[in-house]
């Protein structure tokens, strides 16, 4: 009776740690994603050479802060597709790789979101930037919105960061 309970424990284990594998299609998914706004950067960029010539200074403000915005939410996608994988569904064995991120060989979930808020934060800042360059075209509720939205996010950050300064205090004590 025992040996069959061990069984389907293990079983069950088994089956369990097997289905973090079902995140795999996410990752590719989002992979996806990366080559949509590699397509958006491209088609923007060309946009902005072709009409370099008839744009005034904030337009052509307005579409570098565009592109920036881009490569953010691209650098948070690699961020989320390689430190997701690597976290929560299987080693990407990189290790002797030139290339490798220097944050990869100490990612982990606490990890993870801090860099993810930062990344967030930073997204959020530069359309906030964005806001603030078309002021006297945006309603004055719009414009508070974003600017409280953007406040949350760092209130967010801080205390994501600080609960994980408690936590690896109290483990650290633990391991003590």
């Amino acid at each position: 009776m025992k040996t069959d309970l061990t069984t389907r424990q293990n079983l069950f284990s088994k089956i369990i740690f097997a289905s973090r594998w079902l995140q795999l299609p996410i990752y590719l998914g989002l992979i996806v994603v990366q080559a949509i706004y590699a397509y958006k950067f491209i088609k923007s960029l060309w946009n902005l050479v072709v009409n370099l010539g008839v744009m005034d200074e904030n337009t052509i403000m307005l579409a570098v802060l565009n592109l920036i915005d881009v490569v953010m939410i691209a650098n948070l996608l690699i961020m989320v597709i390689v430190g997701g994988y690597e976290t929560f569904v299987s080693r990407l064995n990189v290790d002797s790789h030139p290339d490798q991120p220097e944050w990869l060989d100490h990612v982990n979930a606490s990890v993870l979101k801090v860099k993810l808020s930062m990344a967030i934060i930073s997204i959020s800042s530069i359309n906030l930037l964005q806001t603030f360059i078309n002021v006297p075209k945006l309603p004055v509720e719009t414009i508070q919105w974003q600017i409280l939205i953007h406040c949350v996010f760092i209130l967010s950050a801080i205390g994501m960061a600080y609960t994980d300064k408690i936590l690896t205090a109290t483990a650290n004590q633990n391991n003590h």
